[in-house]
């Protein structure tokens, strides 16, 4: 039975690519308005297809997406619809990027809508101040560097105004600093009510940043639950071919020597340093 607070369902979908191989095998999750959500799985689990699923860019072959409570609707217009709604941000930059300058690229989705130069105006001016980027417009794009090409990626997702963000591995290829900018961000967008969902390699990251944690294995969801049961989910994350992230299995090791109570564990080694000066 499906879940009418979901925003995003998929219902045992089914795709197969050309050469036989298995994208996506009755695969069903549901991503709830206004949470955010990690998706973790190894390479070929099925993340980077399920996402190609979620704006229509694949169609599955069985089972069906659902879209605030209706099935997506594959025709033109109804892509149009469910383009603007849900914006995808992939991995490379430089797939998602064509344009000679920024403001240029930001721009694309909101000419297409059809919208007048002053609205479009708005739209790309208000997406780079939320990405940082205000003063980059006239930017050449091949002179940024690789996390501020993410970020104009982001930039002009956000300036069809969506209401799902979804991001295939948004921190590969940042470093520390890159990071914790790009987080900066996303949490603002999730401050305004943006849903979020990303796919990451990273248990540690997941645990401390997510509402919900969906596992990916197979081309299935393995198993969907909130980010704060991860602890007693060692089973599933063995089956996922994920490991038990280090702030857990450390808040595990000081409750066995007795330098810690019993009780829920934290999500990040700040709050667990927090727990033993207490």
């Amino acid at each position: 039975m499906s879940d009418i607070s979901c925003l995003l369902e998929f219902r045992q979908v089914g795709y197969r690519y050309p050469d036989g191989s298995t994208g996506l095998d009755g695969c069903s999750l549901g991503i709830c308005a206004g949470t955010r959500n990690a998706l973790l799985g190894a390479n070929g689990a099925g993340k980077t297809t399920l996402f190609q699923h979620a704006n229509g860019l694949l169609k599955p072959q069985s089972g069906s997406v659902h879209y605030a409570g209706a099935p997506v609707d594959y025709r033109r217009e109804g892509l149009r619809r469910l383009r603007s709604d849900i914006g995808l941000v992939f991995q490379n930059p430089d797939r998602q990027l064509f344009s000679a300058s920024v403001r240029e690229d930001v721009s694309f989705g909101p000419l297409n809508l059809g919208l007048d130069p002053a609205t479009v105006r708005q739209r790309v001016d208000a997406a780079l101040d939320a990405v940082g980027l205000a003063h980059y417009g006239d930017k050449a794009v091949h002179n940024l560097s690789f996390g501020q090409k993410k970020r104009v990626c982001i930039a002009g997702v956000l300036a069809m105004e969506p209401q799902l963000l979804i991001l295939d591995e948004p921190m590969a290829g940042l470093d520390n600093r890159m990071r914790e900018e790009l987080l900066s961000v996303l949490d603002a967008l999730h401050a305004k009510g943006i849903t979020l969902l990303l796919a990451t390699h990273d248990i540690d990251f997941a645990f401390r940043w997510a509402d919900r944690i969906h596992l990916m294995s197979g081309g299935c969801c393995a198993a969907s639950f909130d980010a704060a049961e991860l602890p007693a989910k060692d089973e599933a994350l063995k089956m996922a071919g994920l490991p038990v992230p280090k702030v857990v299995e450390l808040h595990r090791t000081l409750v066995r020597r007795g330098l810690l109570p019993e009780g829920a564990c934290p999500r990040s080694q700040p709050e667990l340093l927090a727990l033993l000066e207490a």
